[in-house]
């Protein structure tokens, strides 16, 4: 209770319970809606933190199944923050424009990416040096062109697991695709919006960047805490792995060792009279022993 009660103290001073004017409200808000304040709608911070822990732990949860989780905030406001944190922890992220069919045409999105990436490869292995000045130029500006807008989604080699949008109203291209195909979405959601558009909603100020940085901070902190059990499994798996390999490579040599001891044995007992390796009686037919015929015996 404690941990809530001081999540929502940083909450309150980051200003994330400040909503928009009463006049731009969605009515579908209203449960998340405290009070209002001198005309404007003042967000219930318990809900908020209700929210960012349920969306948090979800996203823990994809982080640990090894699945992708794309950042998108083009707003000017978010765009820095957004960016670093989805740095951290290597996860993809769109700050710059949302280019039509970025998940629902995903694969002609990949072949703008290869193409950036020849380009780059191009002017760094030095093939680009038989080209004019001028071509050179004009591929280096297409390069930075495509990097602002390509670059925080270059090693995303399929469509994301999840989307985190910090304000779905300005995003909507972005969640109309998510939902189109299916993709589990993350949200905040500011009193001028539909929570019900997201899977997971968390009620924020979207505007204040304070706000917006400590709800993205908490997000990305629960993201690499499930990175980190994920590694930290996947340690555990080798070492079981290991484990195995060592007691079956020691069961194996004990069956060699009482193979040869056994083998040993075998080579080191004398064979006596009748016994293993001794003269055998030759039989003959009809059951008799054929022994040599003295004088008076059967000719």
């Amino acid at each position: 209770m404690e941990n809530n009660t001081s999540l929502q103290q940083q909450l309150l001073e980051a200003g994330v319970h400040f909503g928009h004017l009463k006049k731009k409200w969605n009515p579908k808000m209203l449960p998340y809606i405290f009070a209002e304040k001198k005309g404007i709608h003042i967000i219930d911070l318990n809900k908020t933190v209700e929210g960012l822990q349920e969306a948090a732990a979800a996203m823990k949860s994809i982080a640990k199944s090894g699945k992708k989780i794309m950042f998108v905030a083009t707003k000017k406001q978010a765009k820095e923050i957004v960016t670093e944190a989805a740095k951290k922890i290597n996860m993809p992220f769109v700050t710059e424009r949302w280019l039509g069919g970025m998940l629902t045409n995903f694969n002609t999105v990949r072949k703008s990416v290869k193409k950036m990436q020849n380009i780059e490869k191009m002017l760094n292995d030095g093939s680009a040096e038989s080209l004019t000045k001028k071509e050179r130029l004009t591929l280096t500006r297409d390069k930075d062109k495509m990097e602002k807008v390509l670059g925080g989604i270059a090693q995303l080699g399929r469509a994301p697991a999840a989307l985190f949008l910090v304000d779905i109203g300005h995003e909507h291209i972005a969640l109309a695709e998510a939902k189109r195909l299916g993709i589990t979405t993350f949200g905040m959601v500011d009193t001028n919006c539909d929570p019900n558009k997201v899977d997971f909603s968390i009620p924020a100020n979207d505007d204040a960047t304070k706000s917006v940085a400590i709800v993205t901070n908490y997000i990305a902190a629960a993201i690499a805490e499930g990175l980190a059990e994920r590694h930290a499994a996947k340690d555990d798996e080798v070492e079981d792995t290991d484990n195995e390999a060592e007691k079956r490579a020691a069961r194996l040599q004990a069956e060699a060792e009482g193979e040869a001891a056994r083998g040993g044995r075998g080579r080191g007992q004398q064979a006596g009279p009748g016994g293993p390796g001794g003269p055998q009686k030759r039989r003959v037919p009809g059951g008799a022993s054929r022994r040599p015929s003295g004088p008076g015996g059967p000719r």
